[in-house]
């Protein structure tokens, strides 16, 4: 099957919450959680800008725990390819979805993590879980 389905979790946000709302409820919850929005890349944006078509929303929000980040590529160095933790908002046909991978696999699958990381690292994953439900759902 597709690889990417397995690995991700997805919530579909409840018509009548736009697109605006959503980010800036995931980006509230980063502030409330004390972690870091890295960065925003708004490809619908840069693919209407380059071809001058309107597009289907895509926007790939960044955030980061930085030491945790350092701490888990310390323990793993291939950890770093999944810095920084992305949600994206995907606009399809039904509506807005939010896509992030699934951090159950981070936190509880392979080498197990010493303490503290794991705490750490299911802070970070609650953060990311929390930033799809209060955004799927619009809970300011």
């Amino acid at each position: 099957g597709d690889i990417a389905i397995a690995t991700t979790w997805e919530r579909k946000v409840k018509d009548g919450i736009s697109a605006a709302e959503v980010e800036q409820i995931l980006k509230g919850v980063a502030v409330e959680r004390n972690m870091r929005d890295v960065g925003t890349l708004p490809l619908s944006k840069e693919l209407e800008a380059r071809s001058g078509k309107k597009e289907k929303l895509l926007t790939v929000y960044s955030f980061c725990s930085p030491d945790t980040a350092r701490k888990m590529v310390d323990f793993s160095p291939h950890m770093a390819a999944y810095l920084p933790c992305r949600v994206s908002m995907v606009e399809k046909e039904d509506g807005l979805w939010l896509y992030t991978l699934n951090m159950d696999m981070m936190v509880k699958m392979g080498r197990k993590l010493p303490s503290p990381l794991k705490e750490e690292a299911m802070a970070v994953r609650n953060t990311i879980w929390e930033m799809m439900e209060r955004g799927s759902k619009g809970e300011f």
